[in-house]
């Protein structure tokens, strides 16, 4: 089955083909380390997953690598650990960075991996190659393509070879477009002004390493391109991340990596996920609907947010509501309680259907509209042995998902600890005591206390009690 992607690059469906014969490459923008994770955060991580898997599935002899980066060294970064020397005069801001971005990246590890998210096989932090960087600025300034300038190294857009495609290639943005689009670092230096900063000098309140320019810090850009090269290739197969970074970031990595090997093009596909807004409107903290993905774990399960967050096409735009958490919850529970009963092996291989849904651009919505409709077959099978086989599909398409990795019993319990599953055992026999005994009001009163904790009770053929949490 041919797997076809969507290129930013070309604005079209493409066939995907590895570059190598043994070998797939996917480099994914992570996340800047200052705070936690929103759900906005999610959504590419979600999106990326999904593909990885699917590569797994389809290029069994390839080793598909995928890296996702940490920026760990960033303005807002700085400012949050100025705070904290401020709070703390004797930390140095290299020691206070650390402890933000390594508290940050903890959160986001738990936050992505109770979504059901893989990790990757490479997660590059920025501030763990320096040196790569360096070294790619000094190959871009000996090939003309960089220039130093009051401490500042910069990348000369028109320097970009015009039979590469030129810069705007990957955007579409004309040359007054990407001017109005650089304007945020618009400086006196500059000779162009479309170039952008590789390399800008740091004060002693900021982190900085020595450079062949005097003590600085990267601009955004490079780092990406430095972590892409350092930990999978000059050229690789797929980029990926958020619409929002195709400008200027993307674009940016594009020039100075293919200017850096003289290499085009740097990637072969490039994959955009759409916007995220919140009821219609864009997520903000001033509009007092800015939701982390910690608030959102709070109201569901990371396999009920996975499944919100696959029921829209990724490319489309995505409204986060509780209708729609709702809806994604029902599901779930859905798929569970239907293979409640479920006593094989998963079925060996996704079937066609899914398959098809997937490699037509990651149709994640038909892939889910596939579940229902084996979920209902389940419902509707004319014997135990036909509902097996049937659970045993939906066990396995959902797992090419990342979904339905819990038994039945396990999702019905959800999060609750040893010790809380001990208590509400210990509970349940002391009810079965009472009614032994016909002390009915103890009996109801256990029952209310269990109430009390969000337990409820299914009393079973055969004198068993099994319980779920609501």
């Amino acid at each position: 089955m041919t797997l076809h992607l969507h290129n930013t690059l070309t604005r079209q469906k493409e066939p995907f083909t590895p570059r190598d014969t043994k070998r797939i490459t996917m480099y994914v923008c992570g996340p800047t380390v200052y705070d936690f994770a929103h759900i906005g955060n999610a959504r590419p991580v979600v999106v990326f997953d999904v593909l990885y898997r699917l590569l797994k599935h389809l290029y069994p002899n390839h080793r598909v690598e995928y890296a996702r980066n940490i920026t760990d060294v960033d303005d807002k970064i700085n400012a949050r650990a100025q705070e904290l020397v401020a709070a703390n005069p004797t930390l140095a801001i290299n020691d206070a960075i650390a402890q933000i971005t390594q508290k940050y990246e903890a959160h986001y590890n738990d936050d992505m991996a109770a979504l059901g998210c893989l990790l990757p096989d490479h997660t590059p932090r920025a501030t763990a190659h320096i040196p790569q960087m360096i070294a790619m600025i000094e190959t871009l300034i000996t090939r003309e393509h960089a220039y130093e300038e009051q401490g500042h190294v910069l990348f000369h857009v028109p320097s970009i070879p015009k039979f590469s495609g030129g810069y705007g290639k990957l955007s579409g943005r004309n040359r007054e477009e990407q001017i109005a689009g650089a304007r945020v670092e618009v400086a006196p230096y500059k000779r162009d002004p479309a170039d952008f900063v590789l390399w800008k000098p740091s004060t002693d309140n900021l982190p900085g390493w020595d450079s062949p320019w005097g003590r600085g810090r990267p601009g955004w850009h490079i780092e990406c391109s430095a972590m892409s090269r350092a930990v999978l290739s000059e050229q690789i197969d797929i980029h990926g991340g958020g619409l929002d970074l195709i400008f200027p970031h993307h674009e940016n990595e594009i020039a100075q990596s293919e200017c850096s090997c003289n290499a085009a093009p740097f990637a072969n596909f490039w994959l955009h996920n759409g916007y995220l807004t919140v009821n219609g409107e864009k997520m903000s903290k001033s509009m007092g609907n800015f939701f982390t993905v910690r608030d959102v774990l709070a109201k569901a399960p990371g396999e009920v947010i996975r499944m919100a967050l696959l029921l829209t096409h990724y490319r489309s735009p995505f409204d986060w509501t509780d209708s729609l958490l709702d809806q994604a919850k029902g599901l779930v529970n859905r798929f569970y309680t239907l293979t409640a009963a479920f006593s094989g092996a998963p079925a060996a291989t996704p079937s066609a259907e899914l398959l098809a849904a997937l490699a037509d651009d990651l149709n994640t919505p038909l892939a889910v509209r596939h579940l229902h409709r084996l979920s209902n077959d389940i419902a509707y099978a004319q014997n135990a042995a036909e509902a097996q086989q049937l659970m045993a599909q939906l066990k396995t398409d959902a797992a090419l998902l990342g979904l339905l990795g819990k038994t039945a019993q396990e999702w019905a319990r959800g999060d609750t600890s040893d010790e809380e599953a001990q208590k509400i055992e210990a509970l349940i026999v002391a009810r079965k005591a009472a009614k032994t005994a016909k002390d009915f009001k103890r009996a109801d009163a256990i029952r209310a206390e269990l109430d009390a904790m969000a337990v409820v009770l299914e009393d079973k053929p055969g004198g068993v009690t099994e319980w779920r949490r609501k």
